[in-house]
């Protein structure tokens, strides 16, 4: 992410949440490249039937627009959100696919014994069951650490670092490491027993 237009990022969005128009026009070329880098780790791979990149950042940036008001803190939150709003895209093109296929049963993936969150799935054949088990996984995890679950969304959907991470968070840099790394081993045990029930 570019420091250096950091400050103007965090400028625009303030201003384009007290309503002023034009800071959303000045806003997009800034974070527009960002966007696209983002969604790029989602679609590592092209698949007729998957969302493709522009498609998904477009989408995001207009579930983002109708959150002018949402208080924007800096440039980090924004992105932020912006990682949660295409975990939701991505969750909801997988399940349209899963409708499509086989009357609107989703195939099991296989074992996720390869399961990495290093990588996002790619939501082509046989994948689109594996976005949703994440998701599901990331669901029930909600409700033993949110906060593992915000950490999930920023570093593997959104891309963020350990230091945006904790700006965001407003917690240390080793916290946001630690919730990382107990929420990566959490996942895969829960990935596992997805395949075994």
């Amino acid at each position: 992410m570019d420091a250096a237009a950091s400050p103007e990022i965090t400028i625009l969005l303030k201003a384009w949440g007290l309503g002023e128009s034009s800071a959303l026009d000045r806003l997009i070329p800034l974070v527009y490249r960002e966007l696209k880098r983002m969604a790029r780790r989602h679609m590592r791979r092209s698949d007729s039937g998957t969302i493709q990149t522009t498609a998904l950042v477009h989408e995001a940036y207009l579930r983002l627009v109708d959150l002018s008001s949402a208080g924007w803190q800096h440039r980090a939150h924004f992105y932020a959100v912006s990682a949660r709003i295409m975990r939701g895209i991505l969750v909801d093109a997988a399940r349209a696919r899963g409708a499509q296929k086989r009357g609107g049963m989703l195939q099991r993936a296989g074992a996720y014994t390869d399961f990495d969150l290093g990588q996002v799935p790619d939501l082509g054949e046989g994948r689109a069951a594996e976005m949703l088990a994440i998701n599901d996984a990331l669901d029930r995890l909600a409700k033993l650490d949110p906060r593992q679950v915000q950490v999930v969304e920023m570093r593997f959907f959104g891309g963020l670092s350990v230091e945006e991470t904790s700006e965001v968070l407003k917690v240390s840099p080793q916290t946001v490491m630690r919730d990382w790394k107990l929420a990566k081993v959490w996942l895969r045990r829960e990935m596992r027993k997805s395949t075994t029930n």
